[in-house]
């Protein structure tokens, strides 16, 4: 697990500006995960955001705001994360820790907590319970959980739109790996584009019943937008506006959770 751990921070310490460019690249995850999110957050609120990132999310909830704590394994999306939240004018708290080991950083107790990243990184399922588990310690008894998954298929989805390296590459027992764990209805944990879990859509809500938690939703953060996402971003704003909000009315059916790259349970902790 550590080597695992130390394989993934320094990914992020060397792509921290490259990962808060992404959600500017790919803008319907960030736009329709904050439409979902925007439901039940309001300005005022505390919020935990476990594996934070350089800090999109944090910062998008300061502005609104809410009273936000960013907690990072990279010692470099923390810099950047304080970075941008300045150049915003906002204020954010941001420390760097180990979702695993949280206690230590006496964080207290929050209306929401993020879990929106630490969930890819960890191989090990026994490690995941434990990511939610200590997650839910700082989350206020009726408060709201948040957790992101990258979806299998959603590597084929991304592989099918920018370039076709899984077609390229069939015979590479990692690739072959992913495809035929998609097929068997598993999880795939191993090396991507770091040491990632990629989560098979029917794995989520059973992983999830383990806790505490009434289910209030999960759904994929690019919606129906994902297969398309390159060529429709290239189109006159007032179509991409109109299949955004055609996006919005379908992000709850679950019969279209396997168009999304990304999915996010939202449950409420009892």
């Amino acid at each position: 697990m550590q080597q695992d751990i130390t394989i993934v921070r320094e990914h992020y310490n060397a792509n921290a500006e490259r990962e808060w460019s992404r959600l500017d690249e790919h803008p319907f995850e960030f736009i329709l995960t904050t439409h979902m999110m925007d439901r039940y957050i309001k300005p005022g609120d505390k919020i935990l955001d476990i594996g934070g990132g350089p800090g999109r999310y944090a910062i998008y909830f300061a502005k609104r705001g809410c009273d936000v704590t960013l907690v990072d394994l990279s010692e470099e999306n923390v810099r950047l994360a304080l970075k941008k939240a300045d150049e915003a004018g906002v204020t954010i708290q941001a420390k760097i820790a180990n979702c695993l080991n949280l206690d230590s950083t006496s964080l207290g107790a929050f209306d929401h907590v993020f879990l929106m990243g630490p969930l890819y990184h960890l191989l090990d399922p026994a490690d995941q319970k434990t990511a939610v588990e200590t997650a839910l310690c700082h989350l206020k008894e009726g408060g709201l959980f948040y957790a992101s998954f990258i979806l299998a298929f959603g590597a084929l989805i991304f592989d099918l739109k920018n370039g076709g390296n899984i077609v390229r590459d069939s015979t590479n027992p990692v690739t072959r790996s992913l495809i035929d764990e998609i097929v068997n209805g598993e999880d795939y944990r191993g090396q991507a584009f770091t040491r990632v879990c990629l989560s098979n859509q029917r794995s989520i809500l059973p992983f999830m019943e383990q806790f505490s938690l009434e289910k209030l939703h999960l759904f994929g953060q690019e919606g129906i937008l994902a297969p398309n996402e390159n060529e429709l971003l290239q189109r006159e704003q007032e179509e991409i506006d109109c299949w955004i909000e055609i996006a919005k009315k379908y992000l709850d059916m679950p019969e279209l959770l396997s168009y999304s790259e990304h999915a996010m349970y939202i449950g409420k902790k009892y």
